[in-house]
């Protein structure tokens, strides 16, 4: 989805688009983070 926004941008210079883009990679990194500390939980629960 990031990859479709980031070339809808590209070839139209839309600015909305550019913010939805910004905002799709900010959901994206928290998402990440996330499964990240659950990923690290996770491993903490199994050590014990």
């Amino acid at each position: 989805m990031i990859d479709f926004t980031w070339k809808l941008f590209s070839q139209t210079g839309n600015i909305e688009t550019y913010l939805l883009l910004k905002e799709l990679e900010k959901n994206e990194s928290i998402e990440q983070t996330r499964n990240l500390q659950k990923e690290k939980k996770n491993s903490l629960n199994t050590e014990s």
